[in-house]
């Protein structure tokens, strides 16, 4: 009856944001109604290329496909406005008059003077044979809005033409041209303006009376002067400019109410332009591809007389979102017995928020032209969106299990009643406690060992474990205090001994006693409640029950602003994460403070060797052989934090590195290929869990990828846009949702204060290259490599805080420099850039806090502060 309240109750939510989004789609798609196109328009700029065309490379189209495209627009077009006369184009004028249309000829010119002669007799030639139907002459276009030749040259070429024929000769120009430049008007018979707000950033709305606005300026600078409206239009794609958004709605709702007022106020025009011309992108940006009234396939790109529809397709992109997100949000449900109403809300919420953008995101691209280099990068973009949803739905459904829970699935706390019950009329089980050891003081091992002695359990040994320790004076004092502490103490110094910390934990299971049942183990500095024992050890009577963990937890968390950060940093993943993965018995096995059953142990083959974290991998092993684990947040002792933010890097590095390790040795039984033991739950939390990480890998590429874009758009910001939105806004969402999750778990679920709350996002973010650099080695070599200290111990600490981080602070001042740099050159005009800039800002913000805790940990004496509370035992 449960299970049936619960799935509909799920069927309930995921349907009503299902209609939800639907709506959505349909509101942003209501209809427009706009002026109707007129049976014929009076003029068109024209280009005949087509997709395979490149006239820089002088490949033309075919006198057929010319004649095919002139067929297109007749009975549509009036007169059409050409550009240049190479190749075919000089057959044009002939072709148009078999049609019906009259020409303005155009001769393009450049800063090559010997083409430009060129250019102009071919000019001369086509207009003097075509005299039928060339109304009048066109000399260059932009040509001095691009600085390649002078006001005196472009002059020059005007008289020269004027002088040889007998038709009306201007040069095309944008207006405010024409407007800066008046001494050109007395070279010229009429004024050929170009009237393209969207390159003025100016918003749709006000489109038109910018246009009108300037129309009448020029009437007003060249009252003796006809005014051409030689180009007039506006893209329907490419980047926003300004308040200029180009769409194929903006285009179609531009040039209909245009041509509307184009009649009323008796303008001579050509539209801008028949033909999508994808070549241009190359010398305009991707903008200077989508000018066309049909596209580069001939398709008329919008209604010429019914309402206007911002997406014409919307249904179809509305089911395929609702599809996506109804399959997104269902799996999230999956177990979701026990999750309230409010998470399952907010999870079919992200669900197809998600699912919407990614529809849009691909639908958006590929409405573009491509070619292969475009294909390839949407790939491996939509690959990147693809690996940000994950994340963000993965987070997101830590962030409701952690918040939204009616209550723990599998709860274990200290002193567990039940199990003392099932225990009861059994002695307690003798467990052997081992304690690995390389080159650490002993004074701080001593205190370790007194505090095990005082554990309030009637049955337990003791085994120190020194592995390779070279110098006496280091492991003799710690053997002798062995001896002292009485017979359930037992030191070993093993030197040489292969297999570092897990070698030596091999080596404590051989020596471990034949009766002992249980096998616990703690760090070398952990000193331990004297309840450890007598709380845990009862658990063990489930014989389901493979190991028990405690969380990690220090003694030196209020000693320094550093160690308060790091502390806090830690807090997040013991509890709130291990909590969380405990409902489905799928926690991480973290070494100190952990029991396993020692049958267990040896038949999934003891400690991992190959594995710099052996613990977490045996974890995997033991679930994999069937088991249970049981986590208790209870803190039941505590250790020494790194101390130095180099030594917090070391740490961080090797739990990274050993992550990629166990999923490339475990991938079959995550995956459910190879061994069906897992359960769904738990191969969701060891695949999820290290998800994060594996995205701070892919995340170092992004920011060299960045960073390379930006030195482009730097060293050409005229052809170069910055990368489209819809890639840019997604990295910047997992972001700040990571961080606004953090705070408020660290505020709700663990009470944190601001400060503390901020010093673990600080903490956190600071480990992402280290994060980062160990899963890329991860994939890229079998045994950790050398992780380099710089060699700044005689430094000055605050050089000491610098190299610490060097390689973090040069990635931050070259991302920010990059967007100065991009915000400088594009930011006045161009949206896109002021958001690229700002997601350049952002990525620094984890190089940033590196330096920042580098500066952090080499700071002086004991930093004063709030103490950091720590969990009771």
């Amino acid at each position: 009856m449960m299970k049936n309240k619960v799935s509909r109750l799920n069927l309930i939510i995921v349907l009503g944001f299902a209609l939800a989004t639907f709506l959505l789609w349909g509101w942003g798609n209501r209809p427009s109604t706009e002026p109707p196109w007129p049976s014929k328009v009076a003029g068109m700029s024209f280009s005949p290329l087509r997709l395979h065309n490149d006239p820089v490379a002088g490949d033309y189209p075919t006198e057929s496909e010319i004649a095919a495209d002139l067929a297109l627009l007749q009975g549509k077009v009036q007169a059409i406005r050409t550009y240049g006369l190479g190749g075919t184009l000089s057959s044009i004028p002939q072709l148009a008059e078999k049609h019906g249309m009259k020409v303005t000829l155009g001769a393009w010119l450049t800063d090559n003077l010997e083409e430009n002669e060129r250019e102009l007799e071919r000019l001369l030639l086509v207009a003097k044979k075509n005299k039928k139907n060339i109304i009048q002459v066109i000399v260059g276009n932009e040509t001095l809005l691009r600085g390649e030749l002078s006001v005196e040259q472009l002059a020059a070429y005007l008289d020269r033409t004027r002088k040889a024929l007998d038709l009306p000769v201007s040069t095309g120009e944008p207006w405010n041209v024409w407007v800066a430049h008046p001494e050109l008007a007395p070279h010229t018979d009429f004024i050929a303006a170009h009237f393209l707000p969207y390159w003025e950033g100016v918003a749709l709305k006000a489109a038109l009376d910018h246009v009108d606005a300037t129309y009448v300026m020029l009437q007003e600078a060249f009252p003796k002067k006809r005014i051409l409206m030689a180009e007039v239009g506006w893209p329907s794609n490419g980047r926003t400019r300004g308040a200029s958004v180009a769409t194929h709605a903006n285009e179609a709702i531009f040039l209909r109410n245009y041509l509307q007022r184009a009649v009323k106020n008796h303008y001579d025009y050509y539209l801008m332009e028949a033909f999508d011309q994808p070549w241009k992108s190359e010398s305009e940006g991707a903008v200077g591809a989508y000018w066309g009234v049909f596209d580069a396939h001939r398709n008329q790109k919008f209604p010429f007389t019914e309402p206007i529809v911002r997406v014409p397709q919307w249904r179809l992109l509305a089911g395929l979102s609702v599809g996506l997100g109804l399959a997104a949000a269902l799996i999230l449900f999956t177990d979701s017995s026990t999750l309230r109403r409010r998470g399952r809300s907010f999870l079919a919420l992200l669900a197809n928020g998600m699912a919407a953008t990614l529809v849009w995101v691909v639908y958006d691209y590929v409405y573009q032209y491509q070619s292969l280099l475009t294909i390839t990068v949407g790939i491996c973009l939509l690959f990147g969106f693809l690996g940000i949803c994950l994340v963000l739905l993965t987070e997101a459904h830590e962030l409701a299990e952690a918040s939204w829970m009616k209550k723990r699935r599998r709860f274990f706390a200290g002193t567990p009643e039940r199990e003392l019950e099932i225990a009861s009329g059994r002695s307690f089980p003798k467990v052997s406690i081992h304690v690995p050891a390389y080159n650490e003081p002993p004074a701080m091992m001593i205190e370790t060992l007194d505090a095990l002695s005082r554990l309030d359990y009637p049955d337990f040994e003791v085994l120190v474990i020194d592995n390779n320790t070279s110098d006496p004076a280091v492991w003799q004092p710690v053997e002798a205090h062995c001896a002292v502490l009485g017979e359930r103490f037992r030191f070993f110094h093993v030197s040489p001994l292969a297999g570092f910390k897990a070698g030596a934990l091999n080596f404590a299971l051989q020596q471990t006693a034949a009766d002992a049942e249980v096998i616990a183990v703690i760090d070398s500095d952990y000193q331990v409640s004297p309840r450890w024992l007598s709380d845990l050890t009862p658990y063990f009577a489930n014989p389901d029950i493979g190991f028990v963990q405690a969380p990690q937890d220090y003694h030196d968390g209020d000693t320094s602003l550093f160690k308060k950060m790091c502390y806090a940093e830690y807090k997040g993943f013991f509890h709130i994460g291990m909590v969380t993965r405990n409902d489905r018995n799928a926690i991480i096995e973290h070494g100190t403070m952990t029991m396993v059953r020692a049958r267990v142990l040896r038949e999934v083959g003891g400690w991992a060797e190959w594995c710099i974290t052996e613990d977490a991998e045996l974890g995997l092993r033991i679930f994999e052989a069937g088991y249970e684990g049981g986590y208790i947040e209870q803190s039941y002792g505590r250790g020494v934090m790194p101390d130095t933010f180099i030594d917090y890097k070391k740490q961080r590095f090797r739990w990274a590195y050993g992550a990629v390790q166990i999923l490339r040795r475990h991938l079959g039984a995550l995956l459910g290929w190879r061994d069906k033991r897992l359960s769904r739950g738990q191969r969701y939390h060891f695949v999820a869990g290290w998800l994060p990480w594996l995205a701070d890998g892919l995340n170092l590429f992004y920011t060299f990828g960045a960073l390379f874009w930006s030195v482009v758009i730097l060293l050409d910001p005229q052809h170069t846009d910055p990368p489209l939105a819809v890639f840019t806004i997604p990295p910047l969402a997992l972001f700040f949702f990571k961080v606004l999750k953090l705070v408020y778990l660290y505020r709700t679920r663990l009470g944190a204060s601001r400060w503390e709350t901020l010093g673990a996002a600080l903490a956190g973010l600071a480990l992402s290259h280290t994060i980062a650099k160990a899963i890329v080695a991860g994939f890229w070599t079998k045994n950790i490599p050398f992780f380099r200290t710089p060699k700044c111990e005689n430094q000055p600490r605050l050089v000491q805080a610098v190299l610490s981080a060097a390689e973090e602070t040069l990635l931050a001042f070259l991302l920010i420099g990059a967007a100065l740099g991009v915000l400088w050159l594009q930011g006045g005009v161009i949206p896109g850039a002021r958001l690229w800039a700002g997601a350049l800002l952002i990525q620094s913000l984890p190089y940033l806090a590196a330096l920042g805790m580098g500066v952090v940990s080499a700071l002086p004496g004991s930093a004063q502060g709030e103490k950091i509370p720590v969990v009771s035992s």
